[in-house]
């Protein structure tokens, strides 16, 4: 997740000392993913590995290596007491006396963890975990994760503002249309990977998204959400395209398409109402919720359906930090 990545950055930028923890391999029945990752100092914690025993376990030895690392700093600086013991910043890399005085190190140990009741865990796998000192280093061999689609979001309303915010701590790029600039919320809490775009005709940002992008329309006026829904119809190339509204907006709507003389195919893949069946409530957030899963339910389909290798070149085309 690019998320806990820039985080790391921050965290290296203002020198603050922390081990990251990778699962560098996964069998069987495991919580997580190979590449997943956790971010551990002597005070806090950010991702996970799965959680229960086995994150513990980690989060003790991570900061088992921070505190060996501090007590090394110390008896070096009892020995060269003319080695300054503060942190000197350096291009990209907070670096320390310690480092100075018996150059780099790298730090890195694997350790591997059956998931089996001597852990107090009983999912049957095993991962091997890869604990490394956070320096530029590591972050340098992070690699940016590919974004789990791109959703063009019309409408910066309630919904679409709750719809943003719960894709927040996801991988997701998001262009956020709505032709109100004064409708959208202050630079500052604009989720990273969120571009917002205030244009007076929404409907010809349409064009603009890439192949297997994610349409969601939610404007405050039918006849914008129309317009825009023409222009997402007449493509062919979409992965999913949601429009919010009623059984009857959904019944008048393919009625104008079909006087508007698009295709029945191209109709067919119009989905009205959003979110998942079953879930009740009109709250912002409980649609957001709703609908982000009824989203991640339509990714892991379009991603089972498409090459590696085409997953990969839409990624260098689309997605920049």
């Amino acid at each position: 997740m690019n998320a806990l990545r820039d985080l790391a950055a921050a965290w290296l930028a203002r020198g603050e000392p922390a081990v990251l923890v990778e699962v560098s391999e996964a069998l069987g029945s495991a919580p997580r993913e190979a590449g997943a990752r956790m971010l551990v100092s002597a005070t806090r914690c950010e991702g996970t590995i799965g959680g229960g025993h086995l994150e513990l376990k980690a989060i003790a030895r991570a900061r088992q290596m921070l505190a060996s690392v501090r007590d090394e700093f110390a008896s070096v600086r009892a020995e060269l007491p003319s080695v300054r013991a503060e942190l000197v910043e350096a291009p990209g890399e907070p670096r320390t006396a310690l480092r100075q005085a018996q150059g780099e190190r790298g730090g890195s140990v694997s350790v591997h963890y059956p998931l089996g009741p001597a852990l107090g865990q009983c999912c049957g796998g095993a991962v091997t975990l890869a604990f490394s000192r956070l320096d530029a280093k590591a972050l340098a061999a992070w690699p940016l994760a590919a974004p789990r689609f791109h959703l063009q979001l019309y409408g910066a309303g309630h919904v679409g503002r709750a719809i943003v915010r719960a894709l927040a701590p996801l991988n997701v790029r998001i262009d956020w249309i709505d032709e109100r600039d004064d409708q959208f919320p202050p630079a500052a809490e604009i989720p990273a990977h969120t571009r917002v775009v205030a244009v007076d005709a929404p409907e010809a940002e349409v064009d603009e998204a890439p192949k297997g992008a994610f349409f969601l329309v939610l404007t405050h006026r039918h006849d914008l959400d129309l317009r825009i829904s023409t222009a997402i119809l007449k493509r062919d190339d979409f992965a999913f395209f949601g429009l919010i509204g009623s059984k009857t907006k959904r019944a008048r709507f393919i009625h104008r398409f079909e006087t508007l003389g698009l295709a029945p195919e191209a109709i067919a893949r119009l989905t009205c109402p959003i979110g998942v069946a079953g879930v009740e409530g009109k709250e912002p957030e409980v649609i957001a919720a709703s609908v982000v899963a009824q989203l991640l339910v339509a990714s892991s389909r379009a991603e089972a359906q498409t090459p590696a290798s085409a997953r990969s070149a839409a990624t260098s085309s689309t997605f920049t930090v």
